[in-house]
């Protein structure tokens, strides 16, 4: 690895254990704007931006905490990420926001969300129900009162009145911060030992606490520093795509001891909310129009959003195609309902299409590295042995 990628590297390392939240607290000693966290997979970023606040993403701790308090306010058989959570707001290491957005992701957010209100009622708290129906005159119109209620919240502690012209301006912004992300996703499909997928990763969570035109440049960096590193060699390893991890992340170490096991994962809904509109949201005419609409059209295929007669796992199958891939690994999250309910369905598409999948669960905070080192590297050699993908 060059000086330089590590260099990178290093620096996303060290915003991923900043529990505390340093780079958010020396940003608004900085600035004098609120910080309003959000948990994945989905949070209207450019409105929040436009505001003068900076959007902050939540994705629990990992296994660097221990989690005492959170366990008491939550029974046994849901995931973790909300007892890593609610630990973290409790110890204090969340201080920094001024508030928590809560979209609807299934029943345990939204419990999350009723848990966040008792126990910081200072703070801003909003559960989000994200439309269902994409009628625009439906769907399009609750967004909208949803999107404009929560501007006026924004105001009402501190915020910047929400104004078209620096919703425009954010709306540009994060339009280059997607190019950027596809940039860096395209070269790890070109060349997946160039950008490993647990690399993406680590930027990807880097760029939860970063303003939006900052992360941008590391993105950019990044890649221009990913092709210019001539030391690393392509290996004859299975190309897979990684499904289920929209919400809880896997440890960083599981998604290495995958890489190690003989896989290139060329594709994945890790931190999905850099990737969950798809393309550029238009800058002419009404700005809020135009972010209403990015969600209605634009939003990638997510067990969390219904997708009326379509079929389950086209997409996926899409997504297999369109990367390259050789086959699927379901990684979810234990007791993640969404993820979960949607795999039969998305592995009966994966039959019908002939392609190669595997399935396991994790936790955020602990991994049988070495078991499902083992599964991986067994399904990456069927693959090459075997398939005809």
């Amino acid at each position: 690895m060059s000086g330089s990628l590590r260099e990178i590297l290093a620096r996303c390392e060290t915003l991923l254990h900043d529990q505390r939240l340093e780079s958010v607290r020396s940003w608004r000693a900085r600035t004098g704007g609120l910080a309003i966290g959000f948990m994945p997979v989905y949070a209207p970023r450019e409105l929040v931006h436009a505001q003068g606040a900076l959007p902050v993403g939540i994705m629990g701790c990992g296994d660097s905490l221990e989690i005492i308090r959170g366990d008491a306010c939550y029974q046994s058989y849901i995931c973790h990420i909300p007892r890593s959570t609610i630990e973290l707001g409790l110890n204090g290491s969340l201080d920094a926001l001024d508030g928590m957005l809560f979209p609807a992701i299934c029943d345990v957010i939204r419990n999350l969300s009723g848990m966040w209100q008792l126990q910081f009622p200072h703070k801003l708290s909003r559960y989000m129900d994200l439309p269902q129906n994409f009628d625009p005159e439906t769907g399009g119109r609750f967004w909208k009162h949803e999107l404009v209620s929560l501007a006026s919240d924004l105001v009402a502690r501190g915020a910047r009145p929400l104004d078209p012209e620096a919703l425009r301006t954010s709306l540009r912004l994060y339009n280059g911060n997607r190019q950027a992300v596809a940039r860096v996703d395209a070269l790890r499909r070109e060349a997946p030992w160039t950008a490993p997928a647990s690399e993406l990763c680590l930027l990807m969570r880097a760029g939860l606490v970063l303003p939006v035109e900052e992360f941008t440049t590391w993105l950019l960096d990044y890649e221009t520093a990913a092709r210019a590193d001539t030391a690393r060699r392509p290996m004859d390893h299975a190309r897979v795509v990684l499904t289920g991890s929209f919400c809880e992340q896997p440890p960083m170490g599981l998604l290495r001891s995958l890489e190690r096991s003989g896989c290139y994962i060329v594709d994945d809904d890790l931190v999905q909310v850099h990737r969950w509109i798809q393309g550029d949201i238009p800058v002419e005419g009404d700005p809020l129009d135009a972010l209403v609409g990015a969600f209605l059209d634009q939003s990638c295929a997510s067990p969390t959003r219904y997708i009326g007669d379509r079929i389950k796992g086209d997409d996926l199958v899409a997504r297999v195609r369109r990367s390259g891939a050789e086959g699927v690994i379901f990684c979810a999250p234990s007791f993640c309902d969404p993820a979960l309910l949607d795999q039969p369905m998305q592995v009966r598409a994966m039959e019908r299409a002939g392609i190669p999948w595997t399935a396991f669960k994790y936790a955020e905070n602990t991994g049988q590295f070495q078991v499902i080192r083992e599964q991986a590297g067994t399904f990456a050699d069927s693959i090459k042995l075997w398939s005809d993908s």
